[in-house]
């Protein structure tokens, strides 16, 4: 992230320890992709996922005071309190008591989505993995990565042995042709 990124985060974050909803909405525009992502690499499931990135959301709002002192990035502070919460939610799924009979288990409604859903969420699949093919190895290791996994930009950068900041540059170059080959 630039450095005018960097503190555009900071400020929203300092108002929204003010209780400005008007910046904690641009706060969460600004970053509720990145932490999905996070939430959903540790949960391995959507619908908890969402659950979880809204916990995220209100502990943020709790805590914001408490980011000033803590000599984190902004968007280290948001990541670890999603994957914090996330690997909570995990615990707290695998330490759940299985009480619930097979006949309560059976009546539940499938979550799985329609037919017509279902192909047309493989369609997107499909056109995004192409895109990615497009990209190139490194390029569409590096977008799975950060994107998809969770992986952070200094983690990254030290494992291609890259500059975080040309790092940076690399995804946003990958990002806005990914964007271009979608969009056709």
């Amino acid at each position: 992230m630039t450095q005018a990124r960097l503190t555009e985060l900071e400020q929203l974050i300092s108002r929204v320890a003010m209780g400005d909803r008007t910046a904690f909405d641009a706060l969460y525009d600004a970053t509720s992709a990145k932490l999905h992502a996070v939430c959903l690499s540790v949960l391995k499931d959507r619908p908890e996922a969402e659950e979880t990135l809204q916990e995220v959301y209100i502990r943020v709002w709790q805590s914001a005071a408490r980011y000033a002192s803590n000599g984190l990035s902004p968007m280290t502070w948001l990541i670890t309190i999603a994957r914090n919460r996330a690997i909570d939610r995990l615990r707290s799924r695998s330490a759940r008591p299985a009480t619930a009979s097979e006949d309560a288990a059976a009546a539940v409604p499938s979550s799985d989505p329609s037919p017509e859903t279902a192909t047309i969420l493989a369609q997107e699949r499909r056109m995004l993995h192409e895109c990615l093919g497009q990209l190139g190895g490194p390029q569409a290791g590096a977008v799975r990565a950060v994107y998809l996994e969770g992986v952070t930009y200094a983690d990254l950068a030290e494992r291609e042995g890259m500059p975080i900041n040309t790092v940076r540059s690399w995804l946003r170059r990958s990002l806005l042709r990914l964007k271009d080959c979608v969009t056709q």
